[in-house]
């Protein structure tokens, strides 16, 4: 993958592999829960490991990091995916779809007003605005990654230093 298309993304992956296998793997992540030096919520359900903020350190954009534990025939591969809290991503994308069908409306708004040959400039402005909107809200996602970046790293640090590399 280019280092242009990893750039647009709002929602980060990656994939690590480790020689410690995965039982291990979740055992170490089960041990920092209870040492809780780096005040992250670990949340372990089978092979998958939600790191979230403590509660007085979270802020909206706030994110969540979402660990997935493979065994492979020599150790584990953790597939992780950083990305916002669910409830903001859940937000987010009823925000899209909103803008989303508000624009095909607007078109068909557009459309039978040409029918009826009616005013075009408020359909037509509207139809313009709509993707601006889209835009913002884009560049309103990667604003909330960029406030996130300390936690990210905080984040990450924690399982580097789980999985020893």
């Amino acid at each position: 993958m280019s280092t242009f298309n990893q750039e647009i993304v709002l929602r980060p992956r990656f994939v690590l592999h480790s020689g410690k296998s995965k039982e291990e793997i979740l055992v170490r992540f089960s041990e920092a829960q209870k040492q809780n030096e780096y005040q992250l919520v670990l949340k372990i359900l089978d092979e998958h490991v939600f790191m979230d903020i403590s509660a007085e350190k979270s802020h909206f954009w706030s994110p969540q990091l979402h660990l997935e534990i493979l065994a492979k025939d020599q150790g584990a591969d953790v597939k992780g995916l950083f990305g916002p809290k669910p409830q903001v991503w859940t937000f987010f994308m009823f925000l899209h779809f909103v803008v989303g069908t508000a624009f095909v409306g607007v078109a068909i708004w557009l459309y039978v007003n040409y029918s009826l040959e009616k005013s075009l400039a408020l359909p037509i402005v509207l139809l313009v605005m709509l993707p601006m909107i889209w835009v913002l809200l884009y560049f309103i996602g990667r604003l909330g990654r960029d406030f996130g970046k300390k936690q990210m790293k905080k984040q990450y640090q924690l399982l580097l230093d789980v999985l020893e590399l």
